[in-house]
């Protein structure tokens, strides 16, 4: 970890949105997926939700790059649940939808907290969800076409969402919760040990937030080794001794 390398992270956690947030309705083209997550990290967006099979966004997570390294992603088995949740916690809902009640994305207000929803490439955004929402929005087009690819949709939308919250201030202190920050900090300067400590559901050891380093690894390695060793055996458990 270089000191230019966690100066940058510490950058980007420090004007990360924990209230903007994109929630897509089965938008399932990893490309489509994987630029519109690309697009949440430059405009900011700590959390994006999606509602995609458990199986199916893990496979695509193989597929993406790191893209969503850098954005916590929440799935949901439906979209009722998804909006349930996001509204529970005082978000607006604008939907990108082409209705008649539909108004210039331009004209609603980003800065509250709110939830952007993109709809997949051939129906949209479903019609229970779109009557759910407390805006529908459009970016207006001056061509032969009627609208854009999903993820250059969404793009449009942040920056003006970015825009909105540049001029409010919300970009010039730390918005995260404590605890997410300090969480976000540990995966993005330990990717590795992250992924050690998901794959055996460790706790993550402490790091040194003024170097990104952790304060004792070889330690903390030595008593992960030693309580490894002297778990019981799969055949030592209760369960299995009554079997036999």
């Amino acid at each position: 970890m270089t000191p230019e390398r966690l100066a940058r992270i510490k950058q980007t956690l420090d004007t990360r949105q924990p209230d903007l947030r994109v929630l897509t309705d089965q938008v399932h083209k990893p490309r489509n997926l994987s630029a519109i997550i690309r697009s949440c990290d430059a405009f900011g967006v700590a959390n994006m939700h999606v509602v995609w099979p458990r199986d199916g966004f893990r496979a695509f997570r193989k597929t993406a790059g790191g893209s969503y390294n850098w954005v916590t992603t929440h799935t949901h088995p439906t979209m009722d649940s998804a909006v349930s949740e996001l509204k529970a916690q005082g978000h607006k809902l604008y939907a990108a939808q082409l209705s008649d009640r539909a108004v210039d994305f331009r004209d609603v207000d980003y800065t509250v907290p709110c939830t952007i929803i993109m709809g997949n490439e051939v129906d949209g955004v479903n019609p229970v969800t779109a009557e759910q929402a407390d805006e529908h929005i459009v970016i207006p087009m001056m061509g032969m076409v009627e609208s854009l690819n999903v993820s250059s949709a969404c793009s449009i939308i942040l920056s003006e969402a970015q825009r909105q919250r540049k001029l409010a201030g919300l970009f010039e202190h730390q918005r995260l919760p404590d605890e997410e920050y300090q969480r976000l900090l540990f995966c993005w300067c330990q990717p590795t040990v992250k992924r050690y400590c998901d794959d055996r559901n460790l706790p993550y050891p402490p790091i040194d937030p003024e170097t990104g380093d952790l304060i004792d690894g070889v330690g903390w390695m030595q008593e992960v080794r030693k309580q490894r060793a002297n778990r019981p055996r799969w055949d030592q458990q209760p369960e299995n001794l009554a079997e036999e």
